[in-house]
């Protein structure tokens, strides 16, 4: 039987949870997630886990943030001046902004404290810091080319 290497394009299904059990994602209600191995696309733990697997093999792995979505990193946390919000804008607490950095790259942040005349934002991954969990079920490998 054939096993994913890199190169390969190989379709998945997951259930991500939370080491509490909370399920922070599942493709098992949509199609299954597509990417191609060794690209770099998505987590580094995760990829690492889908090489070497068989069509039809499930495996449940336990990734520690390093391996997923990184540590939660401070500087990644700053204050910004409320006159820099878009007109129109009432920040609240939980609410996410899209931002652009100097070098013109779009940034998501969640607003985690308002004052007077500034607003704290995150810019952490919602599960930066986060151990996860997978249940992962390689469903096809189209080969490289390679």
């Amino acid at each position: 039987m054939a096993k994913a290497k890199e190169g390969d394009t190989v379709q998945v299904h997951y259930t991500g949870k939370l080491e509490d059990g909370r399920v922070f994602d599942s493709s098992r209600e949509r199609e299954p997630l597509q990417f191609t191995l060794g690209e770099g696309k998505i987590i580094p733990g995760f990829e690492v886990a889908v090489a070497g697997m068989g069509v039809g093999e499930k495996k449940t792995i336990k990734l520690p943030p390093e391996e997923a979505y990184g540590p939660r990193r401070k500087e990644m946390v700053v204050e910004m001046g409320r006159d820099k919000l878009p007109e129109g804008v009432e920040p609240q607490v939980g609410q996410r902004l899209q931002l652009m950095s100097a070098s013109g790259q779009a940034l998501a942040a969640l607003i985690i404290d308002v004052k007077k005349d500034v607003i704290v934002l995150d810019g952490n991954h919602p599960l930066a810091g986060q151990v996860l969990i997978f249940e992962i079920e390689l469903v096809k490998i189209v080969p490289g080319a390679g």
